[in-house]
């Protein structure tokens, strides 16, 4: 095992260990962070590809705190920058996978890892998302999921997840290229998903869209 400067360690295959110290690294986070607003489908952050992390100095830093506020505040298990109306490519996750294990990380520039066909077996379950607040649909995704980028400090890492982790890794990688869920289901069934948005009341704070 060795170990980066963020004190996570990365295994013998490159992977960061994101399962140890999840609660303190979590709180130091968001205790140091503040929640912001979460846009909304219809917001034009949401719908282009965002710029790449080039720079990982105190102001990325200090993104990666709030965004740990803001995903705490909403009760979300992942955050990608332009939800919090930031064009940049960076995500931070607090999930379980589905034997209860809890996942807390950041990735920069992320790029989800083709899989072989052996490992592409569908998982139809919920999804839904902050940023169509209230709504939910089942969306076939593999359960299996590899994602390539970088942390904090620009040092390449990997981050491995299955069941509802991997989905949360698709999820949030997709966000940055500007594609949400409900973009992949079928008219209907977006169409369906916005009624749900439309009929409830969001839990948190969002940005109208003008």
């Amino acid at each position: 095992m060795a170990e980066h400067e963020t004190g996570q360690r990365v295994d013998d295959e490159g992977f960061v260990v994101d399962t140890e110290n999840c609660e303190e690294r979590e709180r130091t986070h968001r205790e140091r962070g503040t929640a912001r607003p979460i846009t909304v489908v219809g917001n034009p952050v949401l719908h282009r590809e965002c710029k790449d992390v080039t720079e990982f100095d105190d102001e990325l830093a200090k993104l990666i705190d709030d965004m740990f506020a803001s995903q705490r505040a909403a009760e979300g298990v992942g955050l990608a920058a332009n939800q919090i109306g930031v064009d940049l490519k960076v995500f931070v996750y607090d999930c379980q996978d589905d034997e209860g294990v809890r996942h807390v990380g950041v990735v920069c520039n992320p790029v989800l890892e083709d899989l072989p066909a052996e490992r592409r077996v569908l998982d139809d379950s919920n999804e839904g998302c902050l940023s169509v607040p209230g709504a939910y649909a089942p969306l076939a995704r593999p359960d299996y999921a590899v994602v390539h980028g970088q942390d904090a400090q620009g040092k390449p890492i990997k981050v491995r997840g299955t069941g509802y982790f991997a989905r949360c890794l698709q999820h949030e990688t997709d966000h940055l290229y500007g594609r949400l869920y409900i973009d992949r289901l079928s008219k209907r069934e977006r169409k369906d998903v916005l009624r749900q948005m439309a009929e409830g009341t969001p839990r948190y704070e969002t940005v109208p869209n003008d």
